[in-house]
């Protein structure tokens, strides 16, 4: 059995909220179409986020395989402050106070932080004991930037802190581990850009 695992973090495509640049949590929203390709690579297990968004990513980017649908790896829930913008939003001390410490603070009826990580984390754990206990050697999760942003800040090779990762739509990044450091929760050996998945999506 090869020692080594490659696990791939795909973001879905831009949205119409996206465009926009509204908060975009449990909400879905439409893809705006683009010029998809296929992801030219293969993996042995395809996990995805529940959301529409990720599951017609995962589609176009894995259309003949079985994907496995995961509440755990949803973005973060904005709650009352879903779809809206910035410039909506900007005149609410809450809204101020969330955006200047958003590890402590949460949105009106959305998530805390500590919930969010929490959820991810626990989705995690169930995906890697499904590969090792498998025997798989790649999969690849169609999830959202937060969710992205969270796990490349717990387990890639290089610390970075959360908000210094950028995700661009359509695009990933492939962690390797060795299969004893991945069962112990250690960082990743070796990260990687994905094969480009999208043309043109911003």
């Amino acid at each position: 059995m090869d020692d080594t695992v490659v696990i791939a973090l795909f973001r879905h495509g831009m949205t119409e909220a996206n465009k926009r640049q509204a908060y975009l949590g449990w909400t879905d929203s439409q893809l705006i179409d683009t010029e998809w390709s296929l992801c030219g690579k293969e993996y042995d297990l395809i996990f995805t986020s529940d959301l529409g968004r990720c599951m017609k990513t995962a589609e176009k980017l894995f259309p003949e395989q079985r994907k496995i649908k995961c509440r755990g790896y949803r973005e973060l829930s904005f709650g009352d402050w879903e779809c809206k913008t910035y410039e909506e939003l900007k005149s609410f001390q809450e809204y101020r106070s969330w955006v200047a410490n958003p590890y402590s603070n949460q949105p009106p009826g959305g998530e805390s932080f500590q919930d969010f990580t929490s959820r991810i984390e626990n989705a995690w754990r169930d995906s890697i004991e499904r590969i090792l206990e498998e025997e798989k050697s790649s999969a690849a999760i169609v999830t959202h930037g937060g969710v992205i942003r969270y796990l490349l800040s717990k387990y890639a090779s290089e610390s970075k802190d959360f908000w210094d990762w950028l995700i661009p739509y359509g695009k990933g990044y492939e962690l390797v581990w060795n299969r004893s450091a991945l069962r112990r929760g250690e960082r990743c050996i070796l990260l990687q850009e994905a094969v480009s998945t999208a043309k043109d999506n911003g």
